[in-house]
């Protein structure tokens, strides 16, 4: 949905103006993903689940007709046809017959927070698995990130792979369920108050209650090194950023206490 700004307070929105752009209809109660980013270039990616249950029993992660499993990227800016909301000439599913034009990239089981690195503008996810593996992605455009034929790196299921679709692409990182049993995408840290964290993706489990931080090549497309900055305990919902590139972690609290910031020992 987009709203107006309130005429009275600059900072609050006008529940009155609401204009609904997209509804996806969710077959099931979980993996709904949902999170929303502008990136660079101005437009809005959307981060969808595969539409929930187990097993993907729709087989929407590889299913190119369908929005779900997928991130979207639209124009927000623009119209189109009878949308509210345009799509960018150069998504790489325009052309393709029976692929929905929105599609930005796919594979993917439930996006639990995307978020652009304001310094490369590399997009990344956090991909919450199944049985067995949390995966971290570095999204390019057109990829495949292999849900549900793989969980990770790791061969998921029994379904054929369709050889129309492109092969999947790894993720930079993933941990095993010894570790931690749901992923919480998070942010590239890109302010100078914590030198140690510095340039690094800062991401969580809310399960194990654990935070990373995760330094990344982007020349050799590889993770260099992962460090744990806090050992277990913080059940993180979400990262946040502010203007100057502080990194900020959200938690659930029955005293409204649910925003922290990192700070050096």
């Amino acid at each position: 949905s987009r709203f107006r700004v309130s005429k009275a307070n600059p900072n609050q929105a006008d529940p009155q103006s609401e204009e609904v752009l997209l509804e996806v209809a969710q077959p099931f109660k979980n993996h709904n993903g949902g999170p929303i980013e502008f990136g660079p270039d101005g437009y809005l990616y959307i981060g969808l689940g595969d539409g929930g249950f187990r097993n993907d029993p729709q087989a929407n992660g590889q299913n190119l007709s369908t929005l779900l499993g997928s991130i979207l990227r639209i124009d927000v800016d623009t119209t189109s046809g009878d949308r509210k909301y345009g799509i960018p000439a150069d998504n790489p599913f325009v052309d393709v017959a029976g692929a929905r034009s929105e599609i930005y990239a796919y594979g993917i089981r439930n996006p639990w927070r995307i978020a652009f690195d304001k310094q490369t503008g590399l997009l990344w996810i956090g991909d919450v698995g199944q049985e067995l593996w949390e995966e971290v992605n570095v999204i390019q455009k057109g990829g495949n990130y292999g849900w549900s034929l793989r969980e990770g790196t790791q061969a998921f299921g029994n379904r054929q792979a369709d050889p129309a679709l492109a092969d999947p692409t790894d993720p930079v990182w993933e941990y095993d369920h010894g570790v931690g049993k749901s992923i919480t995408g998070g942010r590239v840290y890109r302010s100078n108050r914590v030198p140690s964290l510095t340039g690094k993706y800062i991401y969580a489990d809310y399960v194990s209650g654990s935070v990373w931080a995760l330094s990344y090549d982007a020349a050799s497309g590889k993770a260099t090194r992962n460090e744990q900055v806090l050992a277990s305990g913080i059940p993180v919902l979400g990262f946040g950023e502010d203007p100057q590139g502080e990194v900020y972690y959200m938690i659930d609290s029955a005293q409204g206490e649910c925003i922290y910031r990192f700070e050096s020992k």
